[in-house]
């Protein structure tokens, strides 16, 4: 295991497209939900508690040897709006290609044949850890923090918020990061004996909904 593979992987920098997705804060903005770094690192924790802690047990099950095509069928189950699931699927064939460039494995290459289109992300995200040597618990670390880092990301260009503030609110939340990454990984290990369908299924309704919505805006800053 190499802790600087898990510090290349969680590197917001890692070509895996991330950097075009405000993962909901976009239209969170423009609905004044989100006005200032509280309220961003409201919003940021509950994204955490739901649409993370499921990537955070999927990418966890991955790295720990689940069946990919199993977890890709579970992660379906578990996106049901149209939109977030073509999102998914679209990060997860960008981070495809860059984990293949940076650790060729035979697993990869055989989910990048088997979904040509792309798998859910956090399905290949825990592929790429797997394949880099790191655990499940760093594999759900790294999603977990990709969760609430890029919106936080994407506040800073949407409400010119101080970096320094943002950063400050990923700081914060570094307690809730833990929890989610350790029950993710807890889940998976579960998963290994019982199956993909005692990972987490946490919903968060009013992402689904503006994620629709947000796709269809004619003009917009992020992809998602």
């Amino acid at each position: 295991m190499s802790r600087a593979a898990l510090l290349v992987l969680a590197d917001g920098r890692f070509p895996a497209g991330g950097h075009a997705h405000s993962g909901g804060a976009e239209p969170a903005v423009t609905a004044g939900r989100i006005k200032d770094a509280a309220t961003l690192e409201a919003f940021c924790r509950g994204r955490l508690h739901t649409a993370g802690l499921v990537a955070a047990g999927l990418a966890a099950a991955a790295a720990a040897g689940l069946d990919p095509l199993l977890l890709d069928d579970a992660a379906d189950a578990r996106t049901p709006v149209p939109a977030l699931r073509q999102v998914a699927r679209r990060l997860g064939r960008q981070m495809m290609r860059a984990a293949r460039a940076t650790w060729p494995s035979a697993e990869l290459d055989a989910l990048a044949a088997a979904r040509p289109r792309g798998a859910h992300q956090p399905v290949v995200l825990g592929l790429a850890a797997r394949s880099a040597g790191l655990t499940p618990l760093d594999a759900a670390h790294a999603v977990a923090y990709e969760n609430i880092s890029g919106p936080a990301t994407a506040v800073v260009r949407l409400l010119s918020l101080d970096p320094f503030d943002a950063t400050a609110v990923l700081a914060r939340l570094a307690v809730d990061l833990e929890q989610v990454a350790e029950a993710g990984a807890a889940a998976a290990q579960r998963a290994v004996t019982e199956g993909p369908g005692v990972l987490p299924a946490a919903s968060a309704p009013l992402l689904d909904i503006t994620a629709e919505a947000h796709a269809a805006w004619p003009v917009r800053l992020f992809a998602s």
